[in-house]
């Protein structure tokens, strides 16, 4: 029989209602045998060798934190790139400062370009935002580099800048380029569908070992610093299935990375574009039959509406936006269903991408035509991301039996430029209207959708419980949710989201032994400061692992 270690802490919590909080809890051959006190244990322990571990008798033991929707090749690719942002980044031992105002932003373009390496081929800088950086493209490119290529890659992922040298590096056809719908030819503008297209001719770039490998590396501590112990890829294959799985399988099948990794491949393979939706869901089929102990699949796949809540090109309702600009579909609504029903027939359980409430009602739409058409209970149907929406719509993913995975976050760094320039105050100040999930009683969870927010669930937890805004302001303090309500959404309802509250989630008999272990209590210190609490390590399937500071 194996060992059996018992950890103790200045508290556990378990986020077991029925047993809310242990003084220890025991574990053999990586899973929980129980959580309570030490003497209630003894008939595990009597004819066992039993290791007592004391290591974080001061801290406080949580399950381990859960990212339901992260994109780990979208960290890898985007970590290696110099970070030009609007705001302060934390990426591991790189401190990014903000860099605000158009003059400044090009400034800082211009200087990182010509201290490049020499080496390079592509120069590519990530963070560029419209908002705080005023309008950049083809032509100011130009200007700083006549001759050799630069990418911006834009603050919502979806979209990307190129000067003249870059589009040739790409070998990417100027008649095509001047006649696809999401692509504005005359600035260098690659957005949505065009971004896609662009990819196609970044992969040599991006995908070798000196770029997405050292990028995967660079994500392993970053997940680790947030005390995570389970992530979701939502949307794996974004760039390409073979490339992707053959690094996961390199980076993250190793005692190195404390974690797993659930892949929820996206649903529209763009190779399946033009064929029909049963064909795309035989290739996800396929695809979802490889599977290890570390990355492993469970009938679960992407789908998209609307367009990139960063680029505000998310589909919402009327009054529209400010300025009159339209939003785009990433996905066409006719498409869009006829991917969902074939999905839904199977059996699967479907993440749908919803920025703004139009996305969102075209979602609902057709979630209430396939319920119609063959119900199904437990269907675990999600609107991911849900930053603008309406009380009404929350009734009705009530009604419907649907679930939430929110970007909180939004509201930190957006919630005032939007209310400025987009979107006006009522709309802004109730992005992500978590409070309202919470008075219906609609399960949610929180993402980070990692880069388009930090990987660290803390601090989505301390957005969602202070809703403070980038000034310091309080915006729409009813959609406010308890502390508890946050834990749980990086925790019990971050595995239930995902179809794995089985396994884990919470700190209980028979669930895997992943913990994440705190310095302090997020339930005693001051709401404001809950984003501070230091990560002190994590324990993975029974093995402690401390952060380096």
């Amino acid at each position: 029989m194996s060992d059996i270690t018992i950890y103790t802490a200045r508290r556990i919590h378990t986020m077991s209602p029925s047993n809310p909080e242990a003084q220890a809890v025991a574990v053999r051959d990586g899973m929980i045998l129980e959580a309570g006190r030490i003497e209630d244990m003894q008939p595990w322990l009597q004819d066992a060798k039993v290791h007592i571990d004391e290591q974080f008798a001061d801290k406080v033991i949580f399950p381990g934190f859960i990212d339901p929707h992260l994109h780990p090749s979208l960290g890898a690719t985007i970590l290696p790139c110099h970070f030009i942002t609007a705001f302060e980044w934390g990426l591991g031992n790189r401190k990014i400062p903000a860099t605000r105002g158009r003059g400044a932003y090009l400034d800082a373009v211009r200087q990182a370009v010509a201290g490049r390496d020499p080496d390079q081929k592509l120069f590519v800088t990530y963070g560029y935002h419209r908002t705080w950086h005023g309008i950049v493209g083809r032509k100011e490119l130009n200007e700083i580099a006549p001759d050799f290529p630069v990418m911006l890659w834009h603050r919502s992922f979806h979209e990307l800048i190129m000067n003249d040298a870059a589009i040739d590096l790409l070998g990417m056809d100027r008649q095509m380029i001047a006649e696809h719908p999401q692509v504005d030819a005359e600035n260098g503008v690659f957005y949505e569908t065009g971004a896609a297209l662009a990819m196609n001719g970044l992969r040599p770039h991006l995908f070798s070992p000196t770029w997405f490998g050292a990028g995967l590396e660079d994500l392993k501590q970053i997940l680790h610093a947030g005390g995570h112990t389970t992530v979701a890829d939502m949307a794996w294959g974004i760039f390409d299935f073979e490339v992707e799985w053959q690094s996961y399988t390199h980076a993250f099948e190793t005692a190195e990375a404390p974690f797993r990794v659930m892949m929820i491949p996206r649903g529209i393979p763009e190779a399946e574009l033009t064929g029909s939706p049963e064909e795309a869901l035989d290739r996800i089929d396929a695809l979802c039959d490889r599977g290890s102990h570390r990355l492993f699949f469970d009938k679960h796949v992407k789908l998209f509406t609307d367009g990139a809540f960063f680029s505000q090109l998310m589909q919402v309702q009327e009054p529209g936006f400010i300025d009159g600009h339209h939003g785009e579909w990433l996905t066409a609504p006719e498409q869009f269903e006829a991917a969902c029903r074939a999905y839904w027939n199977a059996g699967y359980r479907i993440h749908v991408h919803c920025t703004g409430d139009l996305g969102v009602e075209l979602a609902l739409d057709v979630l209430d035509k396939l319920q119609f058409e063959r119900p199904r209970f437990d269907h675990r149907f999600t609107i991911e991301h849900f930053g603008v929406s309406t009380e009404e719509q929350v009734r009705r993913i009530k009604a419907l039996g649907a679930l939430v995975s929110a970007n909180v976050y939004y509201l930190h760094e957006l919630g005032e430029a939007y209310w400025r320039h987009n979107l006006g105050h009522e709309r802004a100040s109730q992005m992500a209207r978590l409070g309202s999930l919470a008075r219906e009683q609609v399960p949610f969870a929180l993402h980070s959708d990692f880069t388009l927010a930090p990987a660290r669930p803390l601090n989505s937890v301390w957005v969602a419980v202070n809703r403070i805004a980038e000034s310091g302001a309080v915006l729409g303090p009813n959609e406010r949710v308890s502390v508890d309500q946050a834990m749980r959404a990086i925790t019990i309802e971050a595995a239930y989201v995902l179809g794995q509250e089985h396994r884990i989630g919470s700190i209980r008999a028979g669930k895997s032994a992943d913990f994440t272990v705190l310095d302090e209590d997020p339930y005693e210190v001051a709401p404001e400061t809950i984003r501070d609490i230091r990560v002190h390590g994590t324990v993975f399937e029974g093995v402690p692992q401390l952060v380096q500071d």
